[in-house]
């Protein structure tokens, strides 16, 4: 058994142990010693989860055909374990690369821990399946590319909810950034990864993933201070889903609507969903449950929530319905507003945030409030413009994101643009 391997499986007993002061009669999850797991297995969710985040739990080497320029690199999909927004363990399905060529830079080879943008809920759009060739619908090849070409391992998260028989949480924030720090905690626990724990670590996401990365940076301090974090860059940021579902609904891009209501409703079960619905809101959730982006844009375009309800809520309306704990759909998609409680949630390393001039999805409102907030807490915070809309943007920002981070494995100052 690898060293790394070894201290994580004995981590997580030590930690089942410890959590109940007995022995427990049920037997224990344990990490991979391994990755031969069957490419199903990655998917099953696993009957127990260790409560140690970033234990890895199945691994399985792969070839990413969609990473493109043939670059040489040993790659696996993992299944790993995180933490709910109710401090549950759970577990999630990623993607962990690394570069064949040595790391020539000072320290150990850097670890970017990526979240992909809106991918879909359908099963078969998990990042993982989908850079292994399974599927295609995924557009952040080429980030990934650029990534290990500088020398960079990839740690790619696809997000809670994407094995078999669950529903990925979109866009739920605290499920979001636990999933992509404990990526960062398992990538050295993946056999063969080569991969130290004193690693200087990089968060980066775009869209859905800015989101995920951002809500990764301001959990960083309390969830894991373990990981040696220097920078994090976020663009296309949906800050405020309130916002940006009014921008939304009825609109060319209403499916990220729909898909913002059940990943919301999969984080939090609390909250009413299907029993506000009609026929045709019913029908709009099995499909947002069964295609990818491309899907999700050109079968829900132009539906409004009114005419998916029962009693056609507004959204103002929806925000009343109260769930079984008591909280609103409002008040839910209030806590997962970014920007917010700076004080509570410390970031100590540098945060490059970056927009489209002309985002189509995102109201640039709210991601020019997101970059306000940060500023007024005190965080070092970079900022960039690009020219393109929404799509074009994550990929004319990929060189200087690349750069920005490098400079941060580098341990240069960043420039804070405040």
């Amino acid at each position: 058994m690898k060293r790394s391997a070894l201290v994580t499986a004995l981590a997580a007993l030590t930690a089942a142990l410890l959590g109940g002061g007995l022995v427990s009669e049920t037997p224990q999850a344990t990490a991979a010693t391994a990755c031969t797991a069957a490419d199903a297995d990655v998917y099953a969710p696993p009957a127990i989860v260790p409560a140690t985040p970033g234990t890895v739990l199945a691994c399985r080497s792969v070839t990413l055909s969609q990473v493109p320029g043939s670059i040489a690199m040993s790659a696996w999909k993992v299944r790993y374990s995180s933490t709910d927004n109710q401090g549950r363990p759970v577990a999630v399905s990623g993607t962990l690369a690394v570069p064949t060529a040595p790391w020539t830079g000072p320290g150990p080879r850097p670890v970017v821990a990526f979240h992909p943008g809106t991918l879909g809920l359908g099963p078969q759009c998990a990042f993982s399946k989908q850079l292994a060739g399974a599927f295609q619908d995924e557009y952040e090849g080429d980030n990934i590319a650029a990534l290990l070409r500088a020398g960079y391992a990839v740690a790619a998260t696809d997000g809670p909810g994407y094995l078999d028989g669950q529903t990925h949480t979109y866009v739920a924030g605290t499920d979001s950034g636990h999933a992509l720090l404990d990526i960062a905690r398992a990538a050295p626990a993946v056999p063969g990864s080569g991969l130290s724990r004193q690693a200087r670590v990089g968060l980066w996401g775009y869209s859905e993933g800015g989101a995920a990365s951002l809500w990764a940076a301001q959990l960083a301090a309390s969830y894991a201070p373990d990981l040696n974090l220097v920078g994090d860059a976020s663009g296309g940021i949906p800050g405020d889903l309130k916002q940006v579902a009014a921008g939304l609904d009825g609109g060319a891009f209403a499916g990220f609507l729909a898909d913002a209501a059940v990943g919301i409703q999969a984080a939090h079960p609390t909250l009413p969903l299907d029993s506000l619905l009609n026929d045709q809101g019913k029908e709009a959730v099995r499909t947002a449950k069964s295609v990818c982006v491309a899907g999700t844009v050109t079968a829900l375009a132009g539906r409004r929530i009114k005419d998916l309800t029962t009693a056609g809520l507004t959204l103002d309306q929806l925000y009343q319905q109260r769930g079984s704990d008591g909280r609103t759909w409002g008040q839910v998609l209030d806590a997962q507003k970014l920007g917010v409680n700076l004080g509570t949630y410390r970031i100590a390393f540098p945060v490059l945030q970056y927009r489209g001039a002309l985002d189509e999805v995102i109201p640039t409102a709210t991601e020019d409030a997101v970059r306000t907030a940060y500023c007024a807490a005190g965080v070092n915070t970079g900022w960039k413009t690009y020219p393109g809309d929404h799509l074009l943007t994550d990929n004319q920002a990929v060189g200087d994101v690349v750069s920005w981070l490098g400079d941060r494995f580098a341990g240069r100052s960043a420039q804070n643009a405040c």
